[in-house]
Parts: structure tokens; sequence; C-alpha cells
């Protein structure tokens, strides 16, 4: 187990067309740490949106070769998670913390 913190494991929500649909199925988002675990995530969400978390599914996107102006640089791998929250709970995500 690592020492993060509640607010250093959620990073960002995602906000993008495909979240966007599952949020109609009571799942939501974020990017987070990569060191974090599912049972860390799970207990991130719960602590700071006061919901409870039926499960949490992650994935890894590797980070791509782009190129700027003829220079070629790498995107760093990101870590996302799909948190499904219980029914009745939800979380809307444009209010913020």
């Amino acid at each position: 187990m690592t020492n993060l913190k509640h607010y250093d494991i959620i990073r960002t929500p995602v906000v993008t067309e495909k979240a966007t649909i599952q949020a109609e199925n009571n799942k939501v988002v974020f990017d987070v740490a990569k060191t974090a675990t599912k049972p860390e995530i799970k207990a991130a969400v719960e602590q700071l949106f006061s919901v409870k978390v039926k499960s949490v599914n992650t994935l890894v996107r590797k980070g791509k070769t782009k190129r700027f102006r003829g220079i070629i640089g790498t995107q760093s791998n990101v870590k996302k998670a799909i948190v499904t929250l219980e029914e009745g709970h939800s979380i809307d995500i444009t209010t913020g913390l």
C-alpha cells in the first residue's frame, strides 16, 4: 500500500463523449495516480464524494509518440479508473469539489 492521500489518487475527471455516455449507466471516469490500486481508488471516491462505490475498473493508456514542429516527443502514460456507483448514487463532476 502506498501512502497517497485521496486528493493525490484522484487527479481529474475525464470529460469526453464516451465518459458522458457511461454516466447514464452510473459510471464515472477519472484519471488516477499510476501507483493507485483499486481499493485505494474506491476508498478515495467514497471519501471525497460521499457515495457508495459498486466496482472499480482500471486501464493504462500508453503514451503516444507525437511530432511538434519536427521534434518527436512522447506523451506520458495515463491510468484511468472507471468507477461504477451503487443505484441511487451519483457524482456531478461539473460542480467540482
